[in-house]
Parts: structure tokens; C-alpha cells; sequence
């Protein structure tokens, strides 16, 4: 017994350290309000437009990229996240659907998974469109350089 309870401690402390490496991001659903928390935090948006339960791409991405350590690091510092989740399987509110829709017409958006960054004032910066299987690091470093050129012309 006094095995299965140290086995058990054990067992947990792993798991809180492996928590600790890889927090948790907060992904919104509303725009407005990551526009208002971006401004307030002098950060961009970054809406993932997403099929989170049947899109094979979508579900990589988030697994390998959006999930990852390197990732949260750059997006703690730099982003607000806006999950637009089109599921075929997950409930939504109708409320949620259609601001969805709506975003997802307003962007142009034609295919999943679809990243779109916009500046605190609802600017699009940049968008990338599919995911090619690459590392959380060129991800990240593949955003970063997008967004510090985007910004760069816009100046």
C-alpha cells in the first residue's frame, strides 16, 4: 500500500511539472473582447480559424505548434488568441456560429486551418493559410518574421 501511494506521488508530481513546461493558453471566442484585451496589453490578435474536430491540418497544428512550449511563449508575450471553430462534432451556440461565419466572410477565409493576425485596432497584419508540418520553432519564427514585415511596410 505504502508502494502504490509513493508510486501515486510520484506520478503526480511528473504531471504538475509537465504542466509547468507547457502552460495552458486562453483561447477566446470573441473578437471584440480580444480586440479590447490587445489594445489594453499592446498586443496583435491572432484568430485561428479552425475545423478543431474533423480537419486533419487543424488538428496537427494545434497539436504540434499551437499547444507547444515555444509557442506559448511567444503568444503569452505578443498575443491574444481567437479560436473561430467551425466543428462538425462540438456544440456551439448560434450566437457563436454565426460571428463565426461572419469572420470567416469578413477575412475571406477559404480553407482550415487559416491563421489571420490583426493589430489591437482590427488592421489585418498577416495571414497564413494551411500548415506544412513544420516544427513549433520555424512556425513561430515563420509568424514573427511575417508580422515584423507586415508592420515594417505598414510604418
Amino acid at each position: 500500500m505504502k508502494k502504490l501511494a509513493i508510486a501515486l506521488l510520484v506520478c503526480w508530481a511528473a504531471a504538475q511539472a509537465g504542466a509547468a513546461q507547457s502552460p495552458q493558453l486562453h483561447w477566446m471566442t470573441s473578437l471584440p473582447k480580444a480586440q479590447a484585451k490587445a489594445k489594453a496589453e499592446h498586443k496583435l490578435v491572432m484568430m485561428d480559424f479552425t475545423g478543431s474536430d474533423w480537419c486533419p491540418f487543424c488538428i496537427r497544428l494545434k497539436k504540434n505548434v499551437l499547444s507547444s512550449p515555444e509557442f506559448a511563449k511567444y503568444a503569452k508575450e505578443h498575443l491574444v488568441l481567437v479560436e473561430v471553430d467551425f466543428p462538425h462534432h462540438k456544440q456551439q451556440s448560434a450566437e457563436v456560429k454565426q460571428a463565426n461565419r461572419d469572420l470567416a466572410q469578413k477575412y475571406g477565409i477559404q480553407g482550415f486551418p487559416t491563421i489571420v493576425v490583426l493589430d489591437s485596432k482590427g488592421k489585418h497584419v498577416t495571414s497564413v493559410v494551411g500548415y506544412d508540418g513544420s516544427s513549433p520553432s520555424a512556425y513561430v519564427a515563420q509568424l514573427k518574421a511575417q508580422v515584423k514585415a507586415k508592420l515594417k511596410e505598414a510604418s
